[in-house]
């Protein structure tokens, strides 16, 4: 989906005549906690009702966090915090998470695009339509330096809940007892529009703790015909007259922990090596290794590897430092750029250090404009995650038209943050460890 730059920028220009009037957003479906003689007071709001969004689930978990919008990175998450039942008081995940590059080269070497940056991301934001947001709100956001500022104001950003299907499962003791529980998620997203493409930002909040972010890229293949790197590209319609060039779409992310309300976390690399039989075993043996991450790091993604970003400030019931996994998604990793060259990045909190390639802000002489140039061996006392996921679009038949949506993305994911299962069932509250143990 090649178009030139002009081209680019006038289709979004003309997206930007679509904005609607002001609308006064409210948040979707939130609710009071129970009231109780216990209960605690409600924490502080970090930002203003018309930036806030807080959803209780069914399951009794809630979600707090506010929003911003910035016209290259578009939609902003600051101050998130979860909730879940039994815990007195809301607990501090990220300080603030965004998009923080999308960047598209072309197969036959022809262009490179980066859509944050280049194209100025945010400006694109899409009016959504109430089916587009079934059983949720949708807000108003003022977009900055919108193209015409008089229609500068988008009914462009949704929140609602959906279902995601089984949370949990169990066969009781008792041959008619089946603990079962349907999950739920809070859902924020967005829809800009970049040249021919629509880019879906998603992020999902679910009950038992768990955030998983996607994009999702939609809209249309280019019309032009062109041809790919390979020398044939892909035909699309009838005969092999027309050709769509293959292209990469390496999206980037900026995560800025903020674990029980401090920045100053940890890393920690594990990777398991799995040997054959020895002296007897009955099976092979798989033993895990921690590594403690102390300066800056460029990672990649192996079989049997993970990474966790470890609370400094806090812990759970049973004492063990709150924790999230990152769970990288499936990639196409793209070897054409340095800064694409790695799956994850963490590097020590510089203000200005905000977008993975084609860093817009002057950071100084010699600093780099990119994420790679920013593991330069500091000691990580406030680190911020990178995640790199890519796909390499080879065009088919069934992509016009218009061009189903194709996701990539990762997910988070609590570990220790709370001692059991946040929604786990009242009948089985008390297995939590050993059943022998006196404590």
């Amino acid at each position: 989906m090649r178009v030139t730059t002009i081209s680019r920028v006038r289709t979004r220009a003309a997206v930007a005549l679509t904005a609607g009037a002001l609308v006064a957003g409210a948040t979707a479906g939130a609710g009071p906690a129970a009231a109780g003689p216990k209960a605690a007071p409600a924490p502080a709001a970090e930002c203003g009702a018309a930036h806030r969004i807080e959803q209780k689930l069914a399951s009794g978990t809630t979600w707090r966090m506010c929003w911003a919008y910035q016209a290259k990175a578009g939609l902003v998450l600051e101050h998130v915090s979860y909730q879940p039942p039994g815990e007195p008081r809301p607990i501090k995940v990220l300080t603030s998470a965004k998009l923080a590059q999308i960047h598209v080269p072309y197969d036959d070497g022809s262009v490179e695009y980066d859509d944050l940056t280049g194209f100025d991301f945010g400006k694109g934001l899409m009016n959504l339509a109430p089916g587009e947001c079934p059983g949720g709100t949708i807000r108003t956001v003022k977009v900055p330096d919108a193209w015409d500022p008089a229609q500068a104001n988008v009914k462009g950003l949704c929140t609602t809940t959906r279902s995601r299907g089984h949370a949990y499962r169990m066969q009781g003791d008792a041959a008619n007892k089946v603990y079962q529980a349907q999950g739920k998620d809070l859902l924020v997203y967005t829809a800009n529009q970049v040249g021919w493409y629509e880019y879906i930002t998603e992020w999902r909040f679910q009950d038992d703790g768990t955030v998983t972010t996607n994009v999702g890229a939609t809209g249309s293949l280019s019309p032009a015909d062109y041809d790919a790197g390979d020398g044939r590209g892909w035909p699309i319609g009838k005969g092999a007259k027309a050709y769509a060039t293959s292209h990469s779409h390496n999206v980037f992310w900026r995560l800025n922990f903020g674990l029980d309300g401090s920045s100053k976390s940890r890393v920690e690399q594990y990777d398991s090596k799995v040997s054959p039989p020895a002296r007897g075993q009955a099976a092979p043996t798989n033993r895990t290794t921690r590594t403690k991450i102390t300066k800056e790091l460029a990672g990649d993604a192996r079989n049997m590897r993970w990474w966790r970003v470890v609370s400094t400030a806090g812990k759970n019931k049973d004492g063990h430092p709150r924790s999230y996994e990152l769970v990288p998604g499936a990639s196409h990793k793209y070897p054409g750029r340095g800064y694409t060259k790695h799956d994850v990045y963490v590097t020590q909190y510089n203000k200005c250090e905000q977008y993975a390639s084609n860093n817009p802000l002057d950071c100084g002489a010699g600093h780099g404009r990119s994420v790679d140039k920013w593991v330069n061996g500091q000691t990580l006392t406030h680190p911020v995650v990178w995640v790199n996921v890519g796909f390499h679009h080879v065009a088919r038949d069934e992509d016009q038209q218009p061009m189903p949506v194709h996701w990539q993305g990762f997910t988070i994911a609590p570990r220790d943050v709370t001692a059991m299962n946040p929604l786990t069932p009242r009948e089985l509250a008390d297995q939590n460890g050993r059943a022998d143990d006196p404590s």
